[in-house]
């Protein structure tokens, strides 16, 4: 359906002042934050699932030791992760994304942020985080895992660790990697470095702590 001759408010130059004001909510109440690990997983995952709850683990022990969680509100990954930040105590982020399926923020969200454009959440997913923790997921996560590493790379961000968890489920994703993709020289061997693998919330946290001595 074709716009109305003279209905300029729904043109493109609009949607501006609609992106400036998801930045100045991002910003405005994120702002405090001091230090944040954003885990990425899927939103189909059910809370009896392996990779649910040891989101649910990794981020409580994520919040323990100060780190705020920053997620994108959903359920699944997105659920347990901010359940596990919430039930100890920190700081619950979810940064929501207005779809047409209607996603609305889980019941453990303790802050959120509601966006329409999905490269204004992205800046938020980067700007506060001090790690990307990215659960097994689908091309939403894969999205994520891959505009993380890029960005890492091209220098376009701060170097930042960036874990997979669970390497079984990652191990083909991997290796191809690294005989397609390194083989035929579309990556660099130091690329690699970029990310590691994890399975247990101690290890995770081990990743970024030395990451962060280094």
């Amino acid at each position: 359906m074709g716009l109305a001759k003279g209905d300029f408010t729904k043109e493109d130059p609009w949607r501006i002042f609609r992106i400036m004001s998801e930045f100045v909510d991002g910003f405005e109440e994120l702002s405090n934050i001091k230090k944040a690990v954003t885990i990425f997983g899927s939103a189909r995952f059910k809370p009896g699932n392996k990779y649910y709850k040891l989101a649910t683990d990794t981020a409580y022990l994520m919040a323990k030791k100060g780190y705020s969680v920053i997620t994108g509100a959903g359920p699944g990954i997105m659920e347990g992760a901010n359940k596990g930040a919430k039930d100890a105590g920190g700081d619950s982020i979810g940064l929501n994304i207005l779809i047409p399926t209607a996603q609305k923020p889980n019941k453990y969200v303790t802050r959120s942020v509601e966006f329409k454009y999905f490269f204004c959440r992205k800046v938020m997913f980067v700007k506060y985080a001090k790690a990307f923790i990215v659960f097994p997921g689908g091309f939403g996560t894969l999205d994520e895992l891959f505009e993380g590493i890029t960005l890492v790379q091209t220098q376009r961000v701060d170097p930042l660790p960036v874990i997979l968890v669970g390497s079984e489920y990652w191990k083909d994703m991997l290796k191809w990697i690294k005989t397609t993709l390194l083989e035929n020289d579309a990556i660099e061997e130091k690329d690699l470095s970029i990310f590691s693998v994890a399975d247990t919330p101690k290890a995770i946290l081990s990743r970024i702590e030395e990451f962060y001595k280094k």
